[in-house]
């Protein structure tokens, strides 16, 4: 996977998966452009990899329109950023709901919006892919808006694909599962949560951010020239159970 010559959009960069999948991508050859809230997050990014960055917090519907179009020209986009409101459905704050479709759905369709609408312009190919879950799939506890939005996305990355792909952009999510970037590693060390969890997970670990970001990036890359308009479970087999 090589990508020499072009340029990523890669959103949530600063921390998780997002940041693997900028350190990634420079790499292997692309110029990154790394969207995330925490400004010290991106300047050790930038730091060790050298992309461009921009601190732009994406709830913001207008700000994140801005920060797409500061990021063109580019080739390639991650919608990576993501944030989860733990909640039981009875006591959701309407607040909660509103803050995680922003970010998780609204910011993902305005940036690609951003994005496509670039490309077409240009008359460019590109390839997209939205950072889902496996909870857009199951009804986790204490997740209904997190799981609403992931449902959300995977819908809306099927909407794009068919409309986006005449022009010769491909779109795809990828839906790891339990995923051990810094927070989820402390929040997965006990093994009276971990365990059940673990227990349906045939390959015996939970994933890693680099196994996600491996997937992200085939995706976008020519190798998964006619893989479109699907969302790839990154889960060891759990949603085989």
């Amino acid at each position: 996977m090589d990508f020499k010559g072009r340029t990523a959009i890669v959103t949530g960069a600063g921390k998780g998966i997002g940041r693997h999948v900028a350190e990634l991508l420079t790499e292997r050859g692309a110029k990154v452009v790394a969207l995330g809230r925490t400004k010290a997050d991106l300047e050790t990014l930038e730091g060790a990899t050298g992309c461009r960055t921009i601190t732009v917090d994406l709830a913001d519907g207008a700000a994140a329109r801005l920060a797409a179009t500061e990021a063109l020209p580019a080739d390639l986009l991650v919608n990576c950023a993501g944030i989860n409101i733990l909640e039981p459905f009875l006591e959701m704050k309407d607040e909660s709901f509103d803050t995680v479709q922003a970010i998780n759905v609204r910011a993902a369709a305005i940036v690609s919006q951003v994005f496509a609408r670039d490309l077409i312009r240009r008359s460019a190919p590109g390839a997209i892919v939205n950072v889902s879950s496996i909870s857009s799939l199951l009804g986790f506890r204490d997740h209904a808006a997190y799981c609403a939005s992931k449902g959300a996305l995977d819908g809306l990355t099927r909407v794009m694909a068919n409309e986006l792909g005449p022009h010769r952009i491909r779109v795809n999510a990828v839906n790891p599962g339990i995923t051990l970037t810094e927070l989820a590693r402390v929040a997965w060390s006990a093994p009276e949560k971990a365990g059940p969890m673990m227990s349906r997970t045939p390959v015996g670990r939970f994933a890693e951010t680099a196994d996600v970001a491996e997937a992200i990036l085939f995706l976008l890359s020519d190798a998964a020239a006619m893989i479109h308009g699907h969302a790839l479970p990154v889960e060891g087999g759990f949603l085989a159970n």
